[in-house]
């Protein structure tokens, strides 16, 4: 079996107009070639129907003829040109292709029209945003589309987000940390050597809370961290790197717990979904993560701490059209509305305004300047 590629290319709008009506969408340059042959009975009849040189129709045969190698035209000098046998076939199978395929061929013309009008359009805008995982996030990205503004999001620890933006990969990273954080905690110490001040600017952006998620009517009556080292409670973790496995790794640390205590500590899930699908498959008793996660696996949430949830820019960016229109639409009434239909999640008063990290992360000595 012959390996298919697919393709497309831009035309103008009056060209796209005129030939919608007689070309499939979905077209291979070879079958063009083979049915003008055929329609005109020769090279320089068809190289003239196509507005070819005579020379460019027969080297492209030639050329197909050596990649499929299969001889496609019957070369007799002073006879008409005509098509072999193979080549009849592959019109042939062209014919059946199109014919099958002609709604399909449409609709993914149509999808790409749409998609691509993003670029060519001046007043929509793209904006690259790494982000540790989070619903309400998701809940924008949707949101913004109807505005004409595209997250393009890519889901990852809150830690390797922070990097992909130092590291040019994105305009806005987004992470979370608690309300209140000590200048001394885990959190603190992972995030201080990523975030400059007189660099970075964080953009208010949700409040949720974190807490243990169980199975339905919490039968083994799980309430606080330590319940977690309890002998046949199984744990579900988060990866290295997000922000929730910061918190709990905080929290064990404070307790004066250890990993190597808890069962299933090193049981990694890479969101608060997969956490909360493991639980509810019986999987795992128990995991640390956000309430509306729990909700739709239908679990129990234990509330245990509220975080702030971030989005962090370059200073530099700050005035872009792309966030310039992030940050007032998540200023929006509508917007904000939507936020409070997640469960565990409230829009903070300053949601979308530009906050100071020495005021609002004061995890850096007094002495350093802003």
């Amino acid at each position: 079996m012959r390996h298919i590629d697919l393709s497309y290319h831009w035309s103008p709008e009056s060209l796209q107009a005129k030939a919608s009506d007689s070309t499939s969408p979905l077209r291979n340059p070879l079958m063009d070639l083979l049915q003008a042959v055929r329609s005109a009975g020769s090279i320089s009849a068809a190289a003239k129907a196509l507005g070819l040189s005579y020379r460019h129709v027969w080297g492209e045969l030639k050329r197909w003829e050596e990649t499929l190698r299969q001889p496609l035209i019957i070369w007799e000098k002073g006879q008409a040109a005509q098509l072999t046998e193979f080549a009849d076939k592959l019109l042939w199978a062209e014919r059946q292709a199109q014919a099958r395929l002609t709604p399909q061929i449409n609709a993914l013309q149509a999808e790409l029209e749409k998609t691509f009008a993003v670029a060519f359009d001046p007043d929509s805008h793209l904006l690259t945003l790494y982000a540790s995982h989070d619903d309400a996030l998701v809940r924008l990205q949707n949101h913004c589309a109807r505005q004409a503004l595209h997250l393009d999001m890519r889901f990852c620890g809150s830690v390797d987000a922070i990097r992909a933006l130092n590291e040019g990969r994105c305009r806005v990273a987004g992470f979370h940390a608690p309300v209140e954080p000590d200048a001394d905690s885990l959190v603190a110490r992972t995030y201080r050597p990523l975030l400059k001040r007189g660099q970075h600017k964080l953009i208010s952006f949700a409040r949720r809370e974190q807490g243990l998620m169980v199975r339905p009517g919490n039968p083994l009556n799980l309430l606080h961290l330590q319940d977690l080292s309890r002998p046949g409670v199984r744990l579900v973790n988060r990866a290295l790197g997000t922000g929730t496995r910061l918190l709990l790794d905080q929290w064990l640390q404070s307790a004066g717990l250890s990993g190597a205590s808890i069962q299933g500590y090193d049981l990694e899930e890479s969101s608060h979904a997969a956490v909360a699908a493991s639980i509810a498959a019986g999987q795992a008793d128990v995991g640390l993560g956000i309430a509306s996660a729990a909700q739709a696996q239908g679990l129990d949430f234990v509330p245990l701490a509220p975080e702030n949830y971030w989005l962090v820019c370059l200073k530099s960016a700050l005035d872009t059209p792309a966030i310039l229109q992030l940050r007032q639409i998540l200023q929006s009434q509508g917007w904000q509305e939507q936020v409070t239909q997640l469960a565990g999640y409230a829009t903070p008063a300053d949601c979308g305004r530009i906050q100071s990290l020495k005021q609002r992360l004061p995890w850096w000595p007094h002495r350093s300047s802003e």
